[in-house]
């Protein structure tokens, strides 16, 4: 293997290394369409469910829970009160709504719904032959138990995700901060290292952050979004590229 022109690695997980993204998107749905449902009754308005292509990836997808809510009943002109964290998932807040998905999303993986894309896997194997750093990034406070589910946690040197993110009061995406920090944790430089998004707010994190590359997953058809967005090479599957290809990139 030629110099390595790149240190690190900084994965994002639902879509990029699990395949969460189907049981987020359900958690998702289940919550938001029973709120919909009474919001529309006790309003005598016409009720509007909650579409994965529609809402889940425009509104939702790749932000943090509570802002992921907002987000949403913006769309929806629906105005309810921040809350607390601690709000029970009864409570019709945005942070009440977001730990009622929360409930939904546990109950799911303690079935077993945690399926990982072993493409993924596979490259980061190869990553630590080569002595590459490598760390997970997510806004998720769910990341940890989902590594754990599938048995994947110590293939990761650093994880900054949701929990470490509300304990240090690090903005979420499209603001670079949960990468700059994992590279941060792993004393590397940002132009050193690449980062692997497949959500829009991702990858705008990503050139906000002035890394090396921003390395695009399309998984949802969605490469031209993602490149426009900020995303400098697009794939479908980690598959579709290997260490040498991303070195000629850099060195070029």
């Amino acid at each position: 293997m030629p110099e390595l022109y790149f240190a690190a690695f900084v994965f994002d997980l639902d879509g990029v290394i699990t395949d969460t993204v189907a049981i987020h998107s359900a958690a998702w749905k289940q919550m938001f369409d029973a709120f919909l449902q009474a919001y529309a009754k006790r309003k005598q308005l016409p009720y509007k469910e909650f579409s994965h292509a529609r809402d889940y990836l425009s509104y939702v997808d790749g932000k943090p829970r509570y802002q992921g809510v907002a987000s949403f009943l913006k769309s929806r002109g629906i105005e309810l009160p921040f809350g607390d964290p601690s709000d029970p998932p009864h409570m019709e807040t945005i942070c009440g709504l977001g730990n009622r998905k929360n409930h939904i999303f546990n109950r799911m993986i303690a079935n077993g719904n945690v399926i990982v894309f072993q493409s993924t896997i596979d490259f980061i194997h190869q990553l630590k032959d080569q002595g590459i750093r490598v760390g997970v990034a997510s806004s998720s406070k769910n990341c940890k138990a989902v590594l754990e589910a599938a048995g994947i946690l110590d293939l990761f040197e650093t994880r900054v995700d949701g929990l470490v993110s509300a304990e240090l009061g690090l903005r979420g995406k499209p603001e670079p901060d949960i990468f700059t920090t994992a590279c941060d944790n792993l004393h590397v430089h940002y132009r050193e290292a690449i980062i692997v998004e497949d959500a829009v707010s991702g990858v705008q994190a990503g050139k906000k952050g002035g890394f090396g590359m921003v390395l695009g997953i399309a998984r949802e058809g969605n490469a031209a979004k993602l490149k426009a967005h900020g995303a400098d090479l697009v794939i479908s599957d980690m598959r579709e590229i290997d260490i040498e290809t991303i070195n000629q990139w850099f060195s070029s």
